[in-house]
């Protein structure tokens, strides 16, 4: 029985018992406390507790799930999964014990005929709650099944809470007997291999409180209202009447398998014993099997790869099944193959992997690409640090995994993997405790820029008489008065022409930095003083403090002023802004919702905006983005801003920057209503013609699944513009052509370029060649090895040199040879050594010879025993270079 036909008898039979059909959640759980729906009564939960009233007494739904607490053990037993399916009955005070035992054993053993699933009565087993001797009369009651099936089990097992004081209630399993060939007799309590549960019915009938642990709480008293929450593993059932040996064997998983099998070349045998020789194959291909479906999956519910929460999950994912993939031996991108594999399987269930697949495997392909360059640039590294390791006879040191994840993009779980694989365990606390100084050094760098000293107390001192009023929304000059002076972290009570304060002010009309939008700059003057603004920021939540230098008189505390912002600076500042709401919305309606900004900066005429996307935009992409924005700033669309309560703004649809913190109380920009709605502290023009252009300089990568778009808005875009265009003209006179074929002539004469250098690299290379000759007599003996210390003078680069040393190396025959070659390639000095196996007998090594010489050259350089490169920086020791690896291999 196919999956799709599992799932559509269990709602036609629970909706003909009188329950409403629910549809599944969303993966993405609702409910703050988890990051995914890791069971199929989540989204029952406020029913379930009494907190909301249901529209319905009895529901069903079949439940999208993901649990990834235990996903090391994916692959390697028949029961854990990332995701599942879980069938579920609920009874919101209607039915109780004796109604939901009936349903489960009507369905599990009515005929296939008849709409059940046709379970064999006799290989049923139950458990019970050790004092529930209500449910075991109940099932010999209705179900026949006999006492010595029944068996009880204590809270551990068969009790369900949710931790915290609330509902509560004992529990009844439904297993399944496998047979003999699964393990030893004697149910469930003997063997929960051989027998394995399908079906999991709570009856939560009690009020507990003083929860101590999951077994040890009080029982206050019964439910006024006692609720039905039950489970089935739709995987579980399907591996059972499908006669397959575990989850991964399903029809919606096992096409993934075969795939992952007919692009490695390996053979699936279902091994599941560690003594088995293909269990460790079989394991990955499991993985990969579990780990595409997840993924496939979670983009459809529209989690995108991140280094946080959700998206970290997602891909980890992705990264563990191409792991997979590259230790059976696929070292090139399989998504291709094996996502369309995973959404043929599970589209009957979910539509929407189909409709929705152009955006699915956009976003994977992309994160599979990157990893694929992340795993090319640090494998060698860790390879590296793993013989050091194992030479040294110690863990791989939480120095080198730090290296591996700062410089190389490499994830700790991934050093763990590996590492564990070579044999070999890595100091986490190491790694640990310096990723906590690279964040205390990162947070110290963010408060010297927000407030200039660590010593914040005289800036708490002046909050605590009240928060700054900020009135630069409606006015740029304000009238106000001077609340405390601070210079080195004390308060002054006055400052003098050329000293450097941070200013406090009763109300300011000046921004402070924040949100992405720069602070602003102007004049702060009074009666015979006049200060320069040069930034504002908030070392402290509610103060604005101004960073400044008294340019005339002395200010002193108290003082009256008239705070002026710089105009133009505002403005343009303004224009930045409102262009990056711009920007966020245009990108959205051509990329998509997935799109979400993860970061920006805006100053006077310049914006900067970072996004989830997972590749590159092609021109084409680029051009379109950015004229949609320019029609958005003709369309003269107007700038409103609306305060409001956070939950109702979140229900108008503004979007918010994920991981910022917002108060109850939110400011909302709108530009043309829904078209762009955003949660913004910041400041903006009234209308989207004020900003004149906006035009884009560039996009690029700013890690693994983001990237970011610049562009100049206002004066500065049209600056941009004048320069581009005088390039051009310059270009199209010095060429002599039209600007309409300038692309064409520069390919072309781009092309001839490329031409004359092969020519030039042919005929170096052939220069060398026919030094080899004349050279092999230059060949001399030292201490029994013929040794060819050569300077090449000027090379195209190193693949010249070692074109010339492996030439000589086998020219020099089989008798100990050393060939030693450097040269000099755009200003740097390269050095190559290779000698041949019977050097290699007599001791001589290449690695070693050149790391001496390259150490000479002012630089480094490594490799094998047959062959090493290295370099340096001072072309003018080449000469000692090689005499130091002559008398190296002499007085070896």
């Amino acid at each position: 029985m196919k999956s799709q036909e599992i799932t559509k008898r269990w709602v036609d039979f629970f909706v003909s018992k009188g329950h409403t059909a629910v549809p599944s959640a969303s993966l993405v759980s609702s409910d703050p406390s988890l990051l995914f729906t890791v069971a199929g009564m989540v989204p029952f939960i406020p029913y379930l507790t009494a907190r909301e009233e249901p529209a319905f007494t009895r529901a069903t739904s079949v439940q999208k799930c993901i649990r990834t607490g235990d996903i090391e053990e994916v692959g390697k037993t028949a029961r854990h999964g990332t995701f599942f399916q879980m069938c579920g009955n609920f009874s919101f005070g209607d039915y109780f014990k004796e109604d939901a035992i009936k349903f489960a054993f009507e369905l599990l053993t009515k005929s296939v005929d008849d709409g059940g699933y046709g379970l064999p009565a006799e290989r049923l087993w139950v458990t019970v709650y050790e004092e529930d001797d209500e449910a075991k009369e109940l099932w010999l009651k209705n179900t026949g099944i006999p006492a010595e099936r029944i068996q009880r089990m204590g809270k551990a097992d068969n009790y369900w809470s949710t931790g915290q004081p609330g509902p509560a209630g004992p529990c009844s399993e439904i297993y399944y007997d496998r047979g003999p060939a699964y393990g030893v007799e004697g149910g469930p309590l003997a063997d929960e291999t051989r027998y394995i549960e399908i079906w999991n019915l709570v009856f939560m009938q009690y009020q507990i409180e003083n929860v101590r642990s999951k077994v040890d709480f009080d029982i206050v008293g019964e439910l006024p209202k006692k609720n039905i929450d039950t489970g089935l593993g739709m995987e579980r059932l399907a591996m059972i009447l499908q006669g397959v040996e575990n989850m991964y064997e399903t029809d919606q998983v096992r096409p993934v398998i075969d795939k992952a099998a007919e692009l490695s070349g390996k053979e699936y045998t279902s091994a599941e014993s560690d003594d088995d020789p293909h269990h460790a194959d079989d394991v990955r291909m499991r993985v990969v099997a579990d780990h595409i479906r997840s993924a496939l999956m979670l983009i459809s519910d529209g989690v995108v790869p991140s280094n946080e929460g959700r998206g970290y999950v997602l891909r980890r994912l992705i990264r563990r099944a191409v792991r997979a993939m590259r230790l059976l031996g696929v070292e090139k991108a399989c998504l291709p193959e094996l996502l369309p594999a995973s959404r043929d399987a599970m589209k009957g269930v979910y539509p929407v992997v189909e409709t929705d697949f152009e955006r699915i495997s956009r976003i994977a392909y992309a994160e599979e690409k990157a990893f694929l360059r992340t795993i090319a640039s640090g494998t060698a590294r860790l390879e590296e640090a793993v013989v050091a390791s194992k030479a040294a006879g110690t863990p791989l040191s939480g120095e080198d995994a730090f290296t591996l994840h700062d410089t190389y993009g490499f994830p700790i779980d991934l050093t763990l993997e590996m590492a564990e694989e070579a044999g070999l365990k890595v100091d986490e606390a190491g790694f640990r405790s310096l990723m906590l100084e690279q964040r205390q050094r990162a947070q110290a760098d963010a408060k010297a820029k927000k407030g200039g000293h660590a010593d914040v107390a005289a800036f708490q001192e002046l909050l605590a008489e009240g928060e700054t009023v900020f009135t630069g929304y409606n006015e740029l000059e304000s009238e106000s008065r001077v609340r405390g002076i601070v210079s080195g972290g004390k308060r002054l009570s006055h400052a003098s022409t050329g000293d450097e304060i941070e200013l406090v002010l009763a109300e300011t009309p000046f921004y402070a930095e924040a949100g992405g939008q720069s602070a602003d700059q102007g004049l702060i003057t009074g009666d015979g003083f006049v200060v320069e603004v040069l930034d504002v920021q908030r070392p402290v939540k509610g103060l604005s403090v101004h960073k400044a230098i008294v340019r005339e008189g002395e200010i002193a505390e108290s003082a009256l002023v008239r705070a002026a912002v710089d105009r133009e600076r505002r403005h343009a500042a303004e224009q930045a802004h409102t262009g990056t709401h711009i920007v966020h919305a245009a990108l959205h309606q051509i990329l998509g919702p997935e799109a979400t900004q993860r970061g920006s900066f805006n100053k006077a005429g310049y914006l900067r905006f970072d996004f989830a996307w997972g590749e590159g935009l092609s021109a084409a992409t680029r051009s379109e983005i950015e004229e949609v924005a320019n029609i958005a700033i003709r369309n003269n669309f107007t700038v409103d801003t609306k305060v409001m309560g956070l939950a109702e703004a979140k229900a108008l649809g503004a979007m918010a920057l994920f991981g910022e913190n917002y108060g109850s109380e939110v400011r909302v920009v709108e530009i043309d209503g829904a078209w762009s709605r955003e949660l913004c502290g910041g400041t903006h023009v009234a209308n989207t013609s004020l900003i004149g252009s906006l035009s884009l300089l560039g996009e690029q990568s700013v890690g693994s699944g983001n990237r970011r778009v610049e562009a100049f808005v206002g004066l500065d875009a049209f600056r941009h513009l004048a320069a581009e265009r005088a390039l051009v003209t310059e270009l199209t006179e010095m060429l002599k052509v039209p600007s309409g074929q300038l692309a064409d002539r520069i390919s072309a004469t781009l092309n001839k370029l490329k031409v004359a250098e092969k020519e030039l690299d042919r005929l170096r290379k052939e220069q060398l060649a026919a030094q080899a000759a004349t050279l092999l007599s230059s060949a001399k003996d030292a201490a029994g090895v013929r040794v060819i210390a050569h300077d090449a003078g000027q090379v195209g680069g190193a693949d010249d040199l070692r074109g010339l040393a492996m030439d000589l190396r086998n020219r020099l025959g089989s008798d100990a040879s050393t060939v030693a070659v450097a040269g000099v390639s755009n200003d740097r000095p390269v050095i190559l050594v290779a000698t041949n196996e019977a050097a290699r007998e007599a001791g001589v090594k290449a690695g070693a010879l050149v790391r001496l010489a390259a150490g000479i050259l002012g630089g480094g350089g490594g490799g094998k025993d047959d062959v090493a490169q290295g370099g340096g920086t001072d072309a003018g020791k080449v000469g000692a270079a090689l005499a130091a690896v002559v008398d190296a291999i002499t007085t070896r």
